[in-house]
């Protein structure tokens, strides 16, 4: 697949891009590695030091257009099963990602209005099209 055109580069740089990331991840990475080598300039927030607020969550499950939290839910994490929230509820899977967010997906990448899960990595270029 090319990268985008250099008009695409323009308007790709006039909206910000950030992204959840988790640097010993290698699906972050290699997202990392695709928005560096198409030109996109980005802020990478490490999410498990800087743990998203349930508003922020709830904002990046719109963006994703979806509304159940396990979308965006890591559930084979170990703490999932720790936390036994297989049968929990909307508000308090919400909250248990919010108070441990080794449990949230990676890397989501937001842009403007929109967000991707970026697993594959290559579907952050879903973004820019």
């Amino acid at each position: 697949m090319t990268g985008p055109t250099p008009s695409e580069k323009l308007t790709a740089m006039s909206e910000d891009v950030t992204m959840w990331f988790n640097p010993s991840c290698s699906k972050c990475r290699g997202a990392r590695e695709i928005l560096d080598e198409d030109g996109i300039t980005a802020t990478y927030v490490d999410y498990l030091r800087d743990a998203p607020t349930r508003a922020e969550l709830e904002r990046v499950l719109t963006l994703l257009g979806e509304s159940d939290p396990k979308a965006i839910t890591r559930t084979g994490e170990t703490r999932y099963a720790e936390l036994s929230l297989d049968d929990a509820d909307r508000d308090a899977l919400l909250e248990a990602l919010a108070a441990n967010p080794i449990l949230i997906e990676r890397p989501i990448v937001i842009r403007g209005g929109r967000a991707v899960i970026g697993r594959p990595p290559e579907r952050v270029r879903e973004l820019f099209e």
